[in-house]
């Protein structure tokens, strides 16, 4: 019996020190990761990007520019001059400038008008029914969106720039450094107003749209016989005459060296024959 106890009693010491030990030991699979919570949407709001709302685009808009031109033929060139200014005020336009010219068989006249772009197609339309025939229209579209688009972010680079000078000139200390600082400020204050002059005529062309109206008078092809007209006509034909005769003897008279002498010798030639 006591060699029993004396054999089980170290096998149990020892079976319990592996046991323990086994426990103690850190398993070899390697823990599955609890998947992290999504984001809410407050928290993907204050990154500035919100979950359900798609960034914003760009709202600009397009920017076209439409000129047109037309050829009216009409019976009074001043009364229609007058129609199409009239046009020009109902659609919320304005006359730009005018022109009237009178020859001998025919007054013409130009006029050119800004009217609003959405009222383009408008405009040419009421100006079709003012003429008798129309020979010629032509119409065009500048799409000058892009242009506008990069004016606008090199004005608000320039904008950040000027900003940045100014906060170095309130730093500068010695007068060197502020000449060079407001130096540089006014080229970047020059090339600002630049670029917003162009983007303010952008906005204004692509606003108003711009027709150039030209005016031809048309007459009838029987016109009726004036004795008056013809009394003048018949002046100015005798003047013409009257001219060209006084012309032709000054010409004469200069040249009477070269033609005198041969006719002389010519003369006393026939007088001997005779």
């Amino acid at each position: 019996m006591n060699k029993l106890l004396k054999i089980s009693v170290p096998i149990l010491i020892l079976g319990l020190m592996l046991a323990t030990a086994c426990a103690a030991a850190p398993s070899l699979t390697p823990p599955v990761p609890t998947p992290a919570p999504p984001p809410s949407a407050e928290f993907v709001e204050d990154k500035g990007y919100p979950s359900e709302v798609p960034p914003n685009e760009s709202t600009t808009e397009r920017k076209i520019i439409r000129t047109g031109s037309i050829t009216l033929e009409v019976e009074d060139i001043v009364e229609t001059m007058d129609e199409v200014a009239e046009v020009a005020d109902e659609l919320g336009g304005y006359v730009v400038s005018s022109h009237k010219s009178e020859g001998e068989k025919r007054t013409s006249g130009s006029i050119r008008i800004r009217v609003p772009a959405d009222r383009f197609d408008e405009a040419f339309e009421r100006l079709r029914q003012l003429a008798i025939a129309v020979p010629y229209e032509s119409t065009e579209a500048k799409d000058v969106t892009e242009e506008y688009i990069d004016l606008e972010a090199r004005l608000r680079n320039l904008e950040a720039t000027e900003a940045q000078y100014l906060a170095l000139l309130e730093k500068a200390e010695k007068v060197e450094e502020m000449l060079k600082v407001q130096q540089a400020l006014s080229n970047v204050r020059g090339e600002i107003e630049r670029i917003e002059g162009r983007m303010k005529y952008l906005e204004r062309t692509s606003d108003m749209a711009l027709i150039e109206v030209t005016l031809k008078e048309t007459k009838g092809l029987a016109e009726p016989w004036s004795a008056f007209n013809t009394f003048k006509s018949a002046v100015r034909g005798l003047t013409s005459f009257g001219r060209g005769l006084a012309t032709g003897l000054m010409w004469l008279g200069v040249f009477c060296w070269i033609w005198i002498p041969p006719l002389v010798i010519w003369l006393r030639r026939r007088r001997r024959k005779a």
